[in-house]
């Protein structure tokens, strides 16, 4: 177990650095670095000023070394530009001092200054991973027990009317985008329909401020879309369990169909579910942007959309790097907790 985590780990590294070279490279496109000159220096800038804007602050520099520089395995340049200033990157393109340090990059915490919050980007992503982390975690308290009991109740007896009418709404609950069942529960819920108006006029001006109401609706929204694919994973898995040839020799030895569903078929029917669970944590993390800038919710996915509509190339970074990270880690949780759950498979 322990050699399998240390490969795995290996595997993680490098595909972390595979994808954010790749990331870097986007965003460290000429016609991107050009937008950020004319947007933190002048609009009018000639085509001659953009670069030696760029240049000053070492952004022309071969993209290999930029990269370095950024995860802080190249020292940060040092750069006396056309206008006679220095510049350090370590000092956020300010004079070098005596104290200024050699490495500045994502190992040694410095990820960078976001240019539409002015500040820190280190110090603003933990606030937006708070915030996304508890619409998370309620989101998970209600799909996943939610959708378990759908798929077992439906895999139980294959081809019942209970299970064709779960299977119904699961199969509707998943063929809607997040962006329809946010609108409808806007409607329905911006109406004193039930006795509940949490919404005053448009849902924009509505959402300026995290009440019950807004967060109530972007976890159901959440969690009716991710309860349907997991309804049916798990219905699917119940039924192959429950046509298995020991569930078979159970039942005509007398066992009682309840102690047949709670002792023999649901833990082998939970082992593919517990896999499509772990892969909607970073569905959960990246996925939500649509939901949190319909309902104004300052989470992570939030954050990006600003940062990419923005053209800030700094917090993009921040924001893939957390992302590469939460997706291989729910990866291994996942390799590791299918071992476990599984007795069949066996690592040598």
């Amino acid at each position: 177990m322990g050699l399998f985590i240390l490969r795995r780990l290996g595997v993680m590294i490098l595909t972390a650095i595979c994808l954010t070279f790749i990331v870097f490279w986007l965003t460290n496109l000429f016609p991107k670095l050009e937008v950020l000159a004319k947007t933190q220096g002048n609009f009018r800038m000639s085509d001659e000023a953009v670069v030696s804007y760029l240049d000053n602050r070492g952004y022309m520099q071969a993209l290999p070394v930029k990269y370095g520089q950024w995860l802080g395995v190249v020292p940060g340049y040092v750069i006396e530009g056309s206008d006679g200033e220095v510049r350090a990157k370590c000092e956020r393109n300010a004079a070098p001092t005596e104290d200024t340090p050699t490495f500045c990059g994502v190992i040694q915490g410095d990820w960078g200054f976001s240019t539409v919050a002015k500040e820190d980007v280190a110090n603003v992503l933990p606030t937006r991973l708070g915030n996304t982390g508890k619409l998370m975690f309620w989101v998970l308290v209600v799909m996943v027990p939610g959708a378990l009991i759908i798929g077992v109740l439906a895999g139980m007896r294959e081809g019942s009317r209970t299970d064709r009418s779960l299977s119904t709404v699961s199969i509707i609950a998943t063929a809607t985008p997040e962006y329809v069942s946010g609108v409808i529960l806007i409607a329905l819920f911006a109406t004193p329909l039930f006795g509940m108006q949490y919404f005053k006029g448009t849902a924009t001006s509505a959402m300026d401020d995290i009440t019950f109401g807004n967060f109530f609706l972007p976890v159901m929204t959440i969690a009716i879309y991710g309860m349907g694919y997991i309804a049916r994973m798990t219905r699917a898995s119940m039924t192959e369990v429950m046509t298995a040839q020991y569930v078979r020799t159970a039942r005509l030895k007398g066992v009682s169909f309840p102690n047949i569903v709670m002792k023999h078929a649901l833990r082998n029917a939970l082992i593919a579910p517990f896999t499509v669970i772990m892969l909607q944590v970073p569905w959960l993390l990246n996925g939500v942007v649509i939901v949190e800038t319909l309902f104004n919710y300052k989470g992570f996915g939030w954050e990006l959309v600003r940062a990419a509509s923005n053209n800030d190339i700094e917090m993009l970074l921040g924001v893939s790097v957390i992302s590469v990270i939460v997706v291989l880690m729910t990866q291994l949780i996942s390799d590791i907790g299918y071992v476990f759950l599984n007795p069949r498979i066996r690592i040598s």
